[in-house]
């Protein structure tokens, strides 16, 4: 093979100066300390990878950062994908992206499987009831923060409150919403402020390496996308041919066009995964819901792993002729797969256009509209997750008054957020703590 090939210079990035071996032990741990959402996950990256071992240059590392932000899916562990992709192709890519999401996947199985067969324990159940209102606070505070980032002008409100009174009084699904304001930006880049990643510009002083290939073939993309196909087609038809259609066919369509519309972060696309688990499909409650995102915010490892516990109790509810442990543990896992592999196809198949796709204004104008309608569905989150921790019903399912506690613990936590920076482990550790002393002492 010709080494001047259009092929070997798209998937082969220079030989770096850090061994594979070095890389490995570096996002093996990385898996288990990402902690802290995508701006904690984002910041250890630049401490350790530009500040401190220089495997990577600034310019770089926001370029790859730029592009994670343009894609659908987790933008951190996205990012690590890439910039495995930097330093050693496509082994980097797979080892990089698998070990920031193994270890908090493995964490949430289980949990999952303790709050499946114990949740009903007094002592579990009053963890979870501490935890709740703090799971409230954490989405308000991610609205805050999302907002004041992204509400800048007029239309970036208009977008938002659109998105909220089209999700929660009309019920429009959530891919049309992302989709309307994706061709809303692309028609309209004046009216959309620009769109800026995390960091600051590129460190002149900072080396720029490994220096990966700027452009890549069609071929080669056509070429992966076919490998990527068969990945999904394969172990799919799998499991469907061997277990039956309910519940694994809906949770391949549910995970995977969620994987395809998650812009915004896992916030955005979760009250299209909660509304289509607990009213359409019924794998799990309201309750179940909120405990499963605050197990999920206090494990390493992208917020989107909390649909690993989705697809955990869909299983059960399907187990069948399986036992309850090995159909949730497929549920789990086949989540997982739908979920994540795109992320992969997305990093492999498009890496080597990064600079061409952030060179296109309307991409930007795009993704800035997605942004900013993703306030409203954040907040439309927040409106059902509220409503389920806040409001008493009756026997009949009626409104029967507010719980005043809840309200409380939530307002506290809120306030420790946003006034004395808590993180989020603390907290939710703290509303487990009251949870049990709550109910030794009433």
């Amino acid at each position: 093979m010709d080494p001047t090939s259009d092929a070997a210079k798209t998937d082969a990035p220079q030989i770096p100066t850090v061994s594979f071996s070095e890389a490995i032990r570096f996002w093996t741990k990385l898996g288990f300390i990402s902690f802290g959402g995508p701006a904690g996950q984002i910041g250890i990256m630049q401490t350790e990878l530009v500040d401190r071992l220089r495997w990577i240059g600034q310019a770089e590392f926001l370029r790859g950062l730029n592009f994670a932000m343009l894609l659908p899916g987790p933008e951190a562990q996205q990012l690590a994908a890439y910039l495995g992709w930097r330093m050693h192709g496509l082994r980097g890519a797979i080892y990089a992206g698998l070990s920031f999401i193994v270890p908090g996947m493995i964490l949430i199985l289980a949990l999952a499987w303790v709050a499946a067969t114990h949740g009903e324990n007094k002592y579990i159940a009053a963890m979870f009831f501490g935890i709740k209102p703090i799971v409230v606070a954490i989405v308000l505070h991610a609205l805050w923060r999302l907002g004041s980032r992204t509400l800048r002008s007029p239309t970036t409100f208009g977008l938002a409150a659109a998105a909220f009174i089209a999700l929660y009084f009309f019920g429009v699904p959530f891919p049309l919403v992302v989709l309307s304001a994706g061709i809303f930006g692309a028609l309209f880049p004046p009216l959309m402020p620009p769109h800026s990643a995390h960091g600051s510009p590129a460190d002149a002083d900072t080396p720029a390496k490994p220096q990966a290939p700027a452009g890549g073939s069609m071929r080669r993309f056509i070429k992966i996308t076919a490998i990527f196909l068969a990945l999904w087609i394969i172990p799919v038809a799998a499991i469907l041919m061997a277990l039956g259609l309910k519940p694994w066919a809906g949770i391949v369509q549910l995970f995977t066009t969620a994987a395809f519309v998650t812009f915004g972060g896992a916030y955005a696309v979760l009250p299209y995964i909660a509304n289509a688990a607990v009213e359409t499909h019924g794998w799990l409650s309201p309750a179940q819901m909120i405990d499963g995102l605050a197990l999920a915010e206090s494990t390493p490892g992208p917020l989107i792993l909390v649909t690993v516990y989705v697809g955990f109790f869909a299983g059960l509810v399907g187990s069948g002729v399986l036992s309850p442990l090995l159909a949730g543990l497929i549920g789990g896992l086949l989540t997982a797969y739908v979920t994540f592999l795109p992320c992969f196809w997305f990093i492999l198949a498009a890496a080597p256009f990064v600079d061409r796709i952030q060179e296109q204004p309307k991409a930007h104008a795009a993704l800035s509209a997605i942004t900013a309608a993703v306030a409203g569905v954040v907040l439309n989150l927040a409106v059902f997750f509220g409503e389920a921790v806040f409001v008493k019903t009756d026997a009949a399912g009626g409104f029967a008054g507010v719980d005043p506690l809840s309200i409380a613990l939530a307002l506290i936590a809120l306030l420790a957020l946003v006034k004395f920076k808590f993180t989020v482990p603390p907290l939710i550790a703290a509303g487990a703590a009251f949870g049990l002393a709550y109910i030794s002492f009433v």
